[in-house]
């Protein structure tokens, strides 16, 4: 698996990882916010991506490091993708480059009642990752459930 930092050329393939998930996590493609943090997170070096064999991307992360507190910021599976690995290998890398202990890893998902919360399997992959539920965040722009899984590391 070819996990790399993000680079310009992959906005668009970014994109398009995006707008797989768009039912579940609400408007990004047509978003500039969304534009602009992800082009952030690849000038800053804190977009990781993993190129398929066809030279698409299969997956995406945009991390934030600010020791002793981290932030998985987003992280998207292509659909012909999941369940093969290339989420946990993301993280895993996120973890090798950026987590430097003592201190949390934070990502907001879904609430319990959201309809991705189950479709997406993204409570299960980060408590198989050793995240544990915390606190509600605010809402999606969606407007579903979300909520805080945090790590500790050491």
């Amino acid at each position: 698996m070819n996990i790399r930092l993000a680079q310009e050329k992959d906005l668009a393939g970014l994109l398009d990882l995006a707008a797989q998930v768009e039912d579940w996590f609400g408007p990004m493609v047509e978003e500039p916010g969304f534009h602009r943090a992800v082009e952030e997170h690849i000038g800053r070096s804190e977009a990781l991506v993993v190129e398929a064999p066809d030279g698409h991307l299969a997956g995406g992360l945009l991390f934030g490091a600010v020791p002793p507190a981290y932030h998985v910021h987003w992280l998207v599976v292509g659909e012909k993708a999941r369940g093969t690995g290339v989420g946990r290998a993301l993280m895993a890398d996120a973890f090798r480059r950026y987590v430097r202990g003592p201190g949390t890893v934070e990502v907001i998902t879904f609430g319990a009642d959201h309809p991705g919360a189950v479709a997406s399997g993204a409570r299960v992959f980060y408590e198989r990752l050793g995240f544990t539920p915390a606190e509600a965040a605010e809402p999606g722009p969606e407007g579903g459930s979300r909520q805080v899984y945090r790590r500790t590391v050491a």
